[in-house]
């Protein structure tokens, strides 16, 4: 360090270099820096060399080779070019932009639609807008990382209850003072474990409170309720949320992120919301490809009614041959298998690497109770025989680490 120089920025995440550098002197495939030489289709690769299984892509229904999507995607490139180069409320509105958020509106049956450049972004533009200094947001615990560097970035009261815990939430709200502006946020499917939320206990809780609701359905668009809304629409209680917000990035199969609404007032968050205002617009292609895709999702009944079948298969072999799951019975696509510690989670998941399949690792802190996952997520294009293949794959791997 040079003389008079402060502490070493880099100190603060030497916890995570020593996890880091004490899984690679193991010997095990850095499991967060895996590249994908080729993508074949939504459930194929070539990693390492060889064709693998995607597993852990969040990718449910398929879409990122649909051809439909592709073609309005290279049909908009050329047409429009590469990027807009601005901001939505500056030049970066094109056609595309209005249609995308004219597709949103008619798939969730809402008044208004903002299409923002990430799904992460979409949960911080809002909360940080909507809920400020002085404000109480009442929060699942498990949240998104999105959604808690969303309540940061609001400077609001944080209030934090127990996953999916009705009590603790209503206990938390009865202490809110008399008269200050409350949020509500729960998600639909909650990513770690694939554990879905009583939204209609929880909602109704929030509105005896006086409390504005946000449900984040990122991992329950396309496929959850009759219609592919999401877990408020399966349960009944889509007309009492205040905000959904959404992403691009797992059933729409590209990249960006929305929040819908029926508030009246809600389009004044275009000129109020910064991480709307102050960053460039999607690409036009890539608003073509979502466009194209939420439509389609609209009739996407029988690719929803083959995702359960995939969910529900892999899920009950895998607690037949002995392993752990994050829920006992199939909640959404999201199957995690629990695993004892972390170096035998990242022993695990190279076994299934060498197998032929790619799923995800998760570690602590992201993780709830500081468990280690291997997440799966199923896709609507898996067919039966690779869900089979999965199943073996797992077997396999599991008994040559020592898990099952």
């Amino acid at each position: 360090m040079l003389a008079g120089a402060g502490p070493d920025l880099f100190s603060k995440f030497d916890g995570v270099i020593g996890m880091r550098t004490a899984l690679l002197d193991s010997g095990v495939t850095d499991p967060f820096n895996l590249v994908m030489e080729k993508v074949l289709s939504p459930t194929r690769a070539i990693c390492s060399g060889r064709d693998t299984i995607l597993l852990g892509t969040y990718n449910y229904m398929g879409m990122t080779f649909d051809p439909d999507v592709i073609a309005a995607g290279t049909q908009a490139l050329a047409e429009y070019g590469s990027g807009t180069t601005g901001s939505r409320v500056l030049n970066g509105t094109y056609q595309g932009h209005r249609e995308c958020e004219d597709a949103l509106r008619e798939f969730y049956g809402m008044d208004h639609a903002m299409v923002f450049s990430t799904g992460y972004q979409a949960n911080l533009g809002i909360i940080s807008t909507m809920a400020g200094k002085g404000d109480y947001i009442v929060l699942d615990i498990d949240s998104h990382a999105s959604i808690w560097d969303g309540c940061a970035l609001g400077n609001a009261e944080v209030v934090p209850f127990k996953h999916n815990d009705i009590d603790a939430m209503e206990k938390r709200l009865r202490r809110i003072p008399e008269g200050a502006g409350k949020l509500v946020i729960l998600e639909g499917v909650y990513s770690m474990l694939g554990d879905i939320a009583p939204l209609r206990e929880m909602i109704a809780v929030a509105k005896k409170y006086g409390a504005m609701v946000l449900v984040d359905e990122a991992h329950s668009m396309g496929f959850i309720g009759p219609n592919g809304r999401g877990v408020a629409e399966d349960q009944g209680v889509l007309d009492q949320v205040d905000f959904v917000i959404g992403t691009f990035s797992k059933s729409v199969g590209t990249v960006g992120g929305f929040c819908v609404s029926n508030h009246p007032k809600f389009e004044i968050l275009r000129l109020v919301c910064r991480p709307y205002v102050f960053t460039a617009s999607l690409p036009p292609s890539v608003v073509a490809t979502a466009a194209t895709s939420i439509r389609k999702l609209m009739h996407g009944a029988d690719k929803r009614a083959r995702l359960w079948r995939n969910s529900r298969t892999l899920h009950t072999g895998l607690l037949e041959q002995g392993f752990r799951l994050g829920t006992s019975e199939t909640q959404s696509a999201i199957v995690a298998v629990i695993m004892p510690d972390l170096e035998r989670g990242a022993m695990m998941w190279e076994a299934l690497l060498r197998e032929g399949l790619y799923v995800n690792l998760a570690r602590p802190p992201a993780t709830p109770a500081n468990m280690t996952l291997l997440r799966c997520s199923l896709c609507a294009e898996h067919s039966e025989d690779e869900v089979e293949t999965i199943l073996g794959m797992f077997q396999r791997a599991g008994k040559a680490v020592g898990i099952i």
